[in-house]
């Protein structure tokens, strides 16, 4: 009978030992004979390859960014899908909000990444991340509206050191002062800005002049004159400098005509650097510094959801009457959450944090897609390293093969915390 029924039971097993043994066993067999071998596969190479991994540059940043990971994007995850997880659970919207959180998760990893490619944009006006950051900056501090702007060797002007401009010649009380330049597009011009002019002498000893753009669209017009095309630098800062010293300053009006004290006569004028300051346009978030965060952040943003659903699952299976217990005995939130409810969840943390330290191993979508080509080094993670040194035309399967195996060697420590849970669970 129980022959028969062993028979019968290996006849059923038998497709998918025949599958697992095609699809797991033999390429995990295959991979370790394989990492053996040099890069043509005819000669062997012993430990030359492993050894590879510890000495070649590129596959060392990989190792160091894998660790990154491991340490920072399961933990993140996690602390923020039980706190998502926690602080809805009394609001009448929190299914809402979880729905919001979780619904990245039905993204692709290949949508994820194109999406946060975007994002991460240098460009303002096409990342939104700094588009944020650039509005924040740009509140607090102005950009120059001429970060281009200069004088030409014929202009009453010439470099005031620092960025700046200073005029040849001291300007008199009843002679306009002329600051044209050049070097802005029309099309970048403020959109208030009015066609310049040149203003009377000011009475009572005041200095009057007009700061300009000293182009005519189409040609023409003449150098250091007021042509009627032109158009008055808006909002330019105008300084009196007197041995080394702001005596006065004045802001140029949309005709660019400006109007300084009496104090003034006598004084050089100076544009200083602030008015041709470079705009600020953001941080270089995948530049070598920050795409490796960044890209940690393009992952949290898909799998804190993921988290969130897992700890809200045990969450709604702990004993209410201990929370209240503990409330009625004077605990606060905070120690009712640090002292009973983390405690209390831990076997659930263990399970979504050791799942995602097992997934950001073989993390390779996001960082392949995000990366740009210059950055993609400082990115490597050794998924995408193990595509890079096994496929193309240097590749180079003995090394890809090894990449490989310490990726499973990688894997099974985590394995086995999550067999041993789950004998530990299946004994209670």
């Amino acid at each position: 009978m129980t022959g028969t029924r062993g028979a019968v039971a290996a006849v059923f097993l038998l497709p998918a030992l025949v599958l697992l043994g095609a699809l797991v066993v033999y390429p995990i067999g295959y991979s370790v004979y394989r990492s053996f071998f040099d890069q043509a596969g005819t000669g062997f190479a012993g430990v030359d390859n492993y050894t590879a991994l510890f000495t070649d540059d590129t596959i060392r940043t990989a190792v160091k960014n894998n660790a990154i990971w491991v340490v920072f994007a399961p933990t993140v995850s996690t602390a923020l899908g039980l706190v998502f997880a926690v602080l809805t659970e009394r609001i009448r919207w929190g299914t809402a909000f979880k729905l919001v959180v979780f619904m990245p998760m039905a993204i692709s990893m290949l949508a994820a990444g194109i999406i946060f490619r975007l994002v991460y944009d240098q460009a303002p006006e096409r990342g939104v991340a700094n588009a944020v950051v650039v509005g924040v900056h740009d509140t607090f501090a102005e950009s120059s509206g001429f970060p281009k702007a200069h004088p030409l060797p014929a202009h009453p002007l010439k470099a005031g050191g620092g960025g700046s401009f200073v005029t040849k010649e001291p300007v008199r009380a009843g002679v306009p002062a002329l600051l044209p330049l050049v070097g802005v597009a029309p099309a970048k011009m403020p959109g208030d800005a009015r066609p310049a002019r040149t203003p009377p002498a000011a009475p009572d000893g005041k200095i009057t002049g007009t700061a300009w753009l000293d182009f005519t669209r189409g040609g023409g017009g003449e150098p250091n004159v007021v042509d009627p095309e032109e158009l008055g630098l808006k909002g330019i800062t105008v300084e009196a400098v007197r041995d080394g010293k702001v005596v006065a300053s004045a802001t140029a009006g949309a005709d660019g005509v400006f109007t300084l004290p009496a104090s003034a006569d006598g004084a050089l004028l100076r544009l200083p650097a602030s008015d041709f300051r470079e705009p600020y346009n953001g941080v270089d978030w995948l530049g070598p510094a920050l795409v490796t965060p960044g890209i940690i952040g393009s992952y949290v943003w898909m799998w804190a959801g993921f988290a969130m659903v897992l700890i809200a699952a045990g969450l709604a299976g702990l004993p209410r009457e201990l929370l209240e217990a503990a409330r009625v005995d004077g605990a606060n939130e905070w120690q009712v959450f640090r002292r009973i409810t983390v405690p209390m969840l831990a076997p659930v943390l263990v399970v979504v944090l050791v799942t995602l330290m097992i997934n950001v191993l073989k993390v390779f979508d996001l960082v392949f897609i995000i990366a740009p080509g210059s950055s993609q080094d400082d990115a490597n993670v050794l998924a995408l390293q193990l595509y890079r040194s096994s496929f193309g035309t240097d590749a180079d399967l003995g090394i890809g093969s090894a990449i490989a195996v310490l990726l499973l060697l990688l894997v099974v420590p985590m394995m086995l915390v999550n067999i041993r849970r789950i004998r530990k669970e299946g004994r209670r």
